[in-house]
């Protein structure tokens, strides 16, 4: 019978003990189902076993010999004492090293049949001879057992101060030896079979003591046979939870939005430009959306300027003419503050009442929000505190959604009856990574930008080359154009070298006193900094040197470029944010970019692809190729269980199959009667994620 190993605790595995226990804690494994799922980071290949003539200096090599002698030489004057074994195979000796550790005597008897592995070095004195300083060693019992750090293929873990590889390695084996007959396997057998995937035990066992036959380079890449079936393992619950909040939520009954569209026909006469065909289209899913009777679950995602807010604007006024209210949730204060400045002219002079809502915000109608006299509040997750009530929240639009996560999104919507939620994100997703983390919401791409845009030209620099960058500058200016300088940090500190802000301000007014020079950051009151963007909007102010607050919702057409300073500390998506504040005109506009040494390889490729590429998807597909998915996307933050196994970009194509085959489980079995062991495995990976199985 097989049994549950998540209930069953590390300590009581044979060659653990309480110390250990508290050692593999801190790398997260508490029980015997956590250990199992801690794969080696990569594999060397030992069975490849070396005459000792026949070594090579400086390489990685595994001899196996009888043990002609061991001593421990003391060395008083470098406090040192070193343990010798000398090892003969018939073909030569070769000497095994081990410092300060002097107990390693007891381990060996002359005569012992042995197995070393190692760099293999000169005798620094005699300069020939073979030795090995610290090599991995097995020792040949009689009786048969296996090796497990030689001769072989040999898993590598990551450690923690206090336990070696050595000591994970076979405390591994003994968790496999031991327990590989109580794993159970939880995914239906005939799924396994169309996605020609080996058992669940087989896999554990496979991953962490590969046979001599498996491809090391397949091992190494996370590729193996072994890894696609516990890949798809993680990819398959992620999607079967996905799929039983999607559905949950179809069957939920929510408003059914019949506006007659008045409000909506004023603010697009209102609108100075015309919506892109692609806008209208995205904008008719969310009107369909907003006119079934269940509650609508959208992403709409977009490349920066593409024209969301107006999208969430137009289905703003249909819920107030319905006579619902509307909210709207950014991730920061400073993005709050920008939206309410863009869009609160709009809102009141279509006769609406909207007011802003943060955590710094010094008036906190909450009143009237409560009594439904204000229609739309633009706030961060303030919105979701406790005090915060709606009369009739009928809409909740989220902004940069990747920021909140799947339990927020949730917060906030028990604020009301089962509001319609539009989430919107301009940091572009790969489609396959936006079906994994919002599978539970419906997808539109406003994949347009508005017809007056031109790519922007963006250019890297070296500081060196700062002169050829002020005459560029100088001529921008006297073109009438306006100037944004972003600095990564608003003040030096000691421990910084970063270009700060303030400093960068100073320096620009030494060098261009004929131009009038604005500073904007984070920490300026909002009022100081709602003045210094008007100024600027109003052309009042040539060169605007900034911190990265500019990164989203300032729309300025006639500044036309962008001069980032430490390009090489910036990520993909905040350059190409950053990138976005220019070439809003008809007008040819730039991006310069200044990267400064030290500039690691991992900078240099990113600073790369901005200077070939203006295509948000493409720098997105790129970002989480350098970075990968967990850093790319922070999914801790996002709510949903952490991948440990599966990597999005790589597993790709196994996630659409585990995709495809969870809904189509869910939808023949929502609530996997008949499946009781693949339920339980469900519940265990989703565990305090979310409710996934709601009674009644």
């Amino acid at each position: 019978m097989a049994k549950d190993l998540s209930e069953f605790h590390i300590q009581y595995l044979k060659g653990v003990g309480p110390r250990r226990a508290k050692l593999l804690s801190r790398l997260g494994i508490k029980t015997l189902k956590d250990a199992l799922y801690y794969l080696p980071y990569r594999y060397e290949d030992r069975s490849n076993l070396k005459k000792i003539s026949g070594l090579t200096y400086g390489r990685v090599e595994t001899v196996s010999g009888k043990v002609v002698s061991v001593e421990v030489i003391n060395l008083p004057r470098r406090k040192m004492k070193i343990f010798e074994l000398t090892v003969n195979d018939g073909s030569g000796l070769l000497k095994g090293k081990w410092f300060n550790q002097p107990f390693m005597k007891k381990n060996f008897t002359i005569g012992n049949e042995v197995v070393l592995c190692g760099v293999v070095k000169r005798n620094p004195y005699w300069g020939i001879g073979f030795e090995m300083d610290n090599p991995e060693y097995e020792i040949v019992s009689d009786d048969g057992d296996s090796l497990i750090h030689t001769n072989r293929i040999v898993p590598v873990y990551r450690v923690t101060s206090g336990l070696s590889v050595r000591q994970i390695r076979s405390i591994m084996f003994n968790l496999i030896d031991t327990c590989s007959k109580d794993i159970y396997d939880p995914v239906p057998h005939e799924i396994l079979k169309r996605h020609d995937l080996p058992g669940l035990p087989e896999s554990l066992s496979g991953v962490h003591f590969p046979d001599t036959s498996v491809d090391i380079t397949l091992l190494n890449r996370g590729t193996s046979d072994f890894h696609r079936r516990l890949s798809f393992d993680e990819l398959f619950m992620l999607e079967l939870g996905l799929a039983i909040m999607k559905r949950g939520k179809a069957r939920e009954k929510g408003i059914v939005f019949n506006s007659e569209g008045r409000i909506l026909k004023r603010l697009i006469e209102m609108l100075p430009f015309r919506l892109t065909k692609s806008q209208e289209k995205v904008f008719s899913d969310i009107l369909s959306d907003m006119r079934s009777p269940h509650p609508m679950n959208r992403l709409i995602q977009g490349d920066v300027g593409c024209g969301k807010t107006i999208v969430a604007l137009m289905a703003m006024t249909v819920a107030s003419e319905c006579g619902y209210q509307s909210a709207l949730m950014v991730p920061t204060e400073i993005l709050a503050e920008q939206h309410y400045i863009n869009i609160h002219r709009i809102i009141e002079a279509l006769g609406l009442k909207i007011c802003l809502l943060t955590g710094s915000t010094k008036e906190r109608p909450l009143n009237e929000i409560a009594s439904g006299e204000i229609d739309i509040v633009v706030g961060t997750h303030a919105l979701i505190q406790e005090g915060v009530s709606f009369k009739n929240l009928g809409l909740v639009i989220i902004d940069e959604q990747h920021r909140f996560g799947v339990m927020q999104r949730a917060l906030l919507r028990r604020k009301a009856m089962n509001p319609d939620v539009l989430v919107m994100t301009a940091t572009p997703i790969p489609r396959t990574l936006a079906l994994t983390l919002y599978g539970d919401l419906d997808y539109s791409v406003i994949d347009e930008l508005p017809p007056e845009r031109r790519p922007v030209t963006t250019l890297l620099f070296s500081p060196k080359q700062k002169d050829y960058i002020y005459t560029f500058i100088r001529e921008e200016v006297k073109k009438g154009r306006q100037v944004y300088v972003v600095y990564p940090v608003i003040e030096e500190s000691e421990k910084t070298d970063l270009r700060s802000a303030i400093r960068g301000k100073n320096a620009f007014e030494k060098d261009f006193p004929e131009f009038t020079i604005g500073l904007l950051h984070g920490r300026m009151k909002a009022q100081e900094r709602e003045e210094i963007m008007a100024s600027f909007k109003q052309g009042e102010i040539d060169i605007l040197v900034s911190t990265t607050v500019i990164e989203v919702g300032i729309d300025v057409p006639n500044a036309t470029l962008m001069l980032i300073i430490h390009a090489e500390r910036f990520g993909m998506a905040q350059l190409h944010q950053l990138r976005g504040r220019v070439g809003r005109s008809p007008q040819q506009s730039f991006c310069m970019m200044i990267a400064y040494e030290p500039c690691g390889e991992e900078a240099k490729k990113r600073l790369d692809v901005m200077a070939k590429s203006n295509d948000g998807f493409m720098i997105a597909e790129e970002d989480l190729n350098i970075r990968g998915p967990g850093e790319f996307f922070g999914t801790r933050q996002s709510g949903l269980p952490d991948l440990r196994i599966a990597h999005i970009v790589r597993d790709a194509w196994l996630l659409n199959g585990a995709r495809k085959e969870a809904f189509n489980i869910i939808e023949r079995y929502p609530d996997l009667k008949g499946f009781p062991l693949l339920r339980k495995s469900l519940e265990g990976f989703w565990k305090g994620k979310i409710e996934l199985f709601k009674t009644g």
